[in-house]
């Protein structure tokens, strides 16, 4: 399809996105009462296969293409000394992802997944958002439209991930303006600031709040987000429309996401999340959407590591599913 040119065209997007295959789901919660094993025995594994399935369009689905993308954003807001590290360090980090040298990488690789970074203008860093919109109506538009042309097709499982320093100072000003209390409730310490920057951080979303009062969820995205978010609620959506099951990284990817769901209802029923972060509001976040989190390990690095990791769980749920005999493919007493 053509570009997303606006904020109008994006909505009509999310209003027109269908769900899941109901034949599918079905034949797979059938399949599933018939694996050789007593009802429940797989737990949760069990819900994530058949949910699966029903966004495969499949009863009995193969997972054997991942696609972990990375997006790069740098963010003005860091000028109010919101990060432990400079703004630099983005670039940085961006070149070891392109050379195989980070985390994500490892777990892209362990997990057979492809990976894809995609830096978006890091010489131009949004504005600062305690002054205004970080990004103009065009800039949100170019955001958008790189993460949704960055989703492959033949994925058949999506992680998005990021990297931009200052990116939890945006994140928790768009959880404080999407769900209300206090900057504070939702500010953590992101790269591993002090006291005192901790403090400031709630300042500085409470400076941001104020100058863009709109609490419209993609006028919210836009205003207090920064372009490796709104890519990543870009690739999200796309993935939607492909009926590409979604696993949501940590708390950055989350509050992108979140702006979706409260945008359309039922926006994110194709994603699950991956992790709960050790980032302090992320658990809150994960409450507000109602989504369990697959693995709690107290990870906090970003980079759609935490998703990327439980891309196992999956595969793991989806070849149990898929492969196991039926009790009377293997001439078993079913009781």
């Amino acid at each position: 399809m053509p570009d997303i040119a606006s904020l109008s065209d994006f909505r009509i997007v999310l209003a027109s996105q269908t769900g899941a295959d109901g034949a599918a789901f079905s034949g797979a919660r059938q399949r599933n009462a018939q694996l050789t094993k007593p009802p429940a025995a797989l737990g949760r594994l069990e819900e994530l296969a058949v949910w699966y399935a029903g966004w495969r369009g499949d009863p009995r689905p193969k997972l054997e293409n991942p696609q972990v993308i990375v997006f790069a954003g740098n963010h003005g807001v860091t000028e109010q000394g919101v990060s432990a590290f400079p703004a630099e360090v983005t670039g940085q980090m961006v070149a070891n992802f392109l050379g195989g040298g980070a985390a994500i990488n490892q777990l892209a690789q362990a997990f057979g997944a492809k990976m894809d970074v995609h830096a978006l203008q890091l010489e131009t860093p949004t504005r600062d958002f305690t002054t205004g919109p970080a990004l103009s109506l065009d800039e949100f538009a170019a955001a958008l439209n790189t993460g949704w042309n960055a989703v492959d097709t033949d994925a058949d499982l999506l992680v998005t991930g990021e990297m931009g320093i200052g990116n939890t100072t945006s994140a928790a000003a768009i959880s404080t303006a999407l769900f209300g209390g206090e900057a504070s409730d939702w500010t953590g310490r992101g790269t591993g600031v002090d006291d005192a920057g901790l403090a400031l951080k709630a300042q500085v979303v409470t400076a941001g709040l104020a100058a863009n009062p709109s609490r419209d969820p993609l006028e919210v995205l836009r205003c207090l987000g920064g372009r490796e978010l709104v890519a990543m609620a870009g690739a999200i959506a796309r993935a939607r429309t492909l009926r590409i099951p979604v696993i949501l990284d940590g708390f950055i990817c989350t509050a992108a996401a979140a702006t979706l769901e409260c945008a359309q209802t039922g926006a994110l029923d194709h994603c699950v999340a991956g992790h709960v972060s050790a980032e302090a509001a992320h658990g809150q976040l994960l409450g507000r959407l109602n989504k369990e989190p697959l693995l709690s390990l107290g990870m906090r690095l970003g980079e759609g590591s935490g998703a990327a990791l439980a891309i196992g769980i999956l595969k793991g749920a989806v070849a149990c599913h898929s492969g196991m005999a039926s009790f009377a493919e293997a001439g078993v007493s079913d009781g």
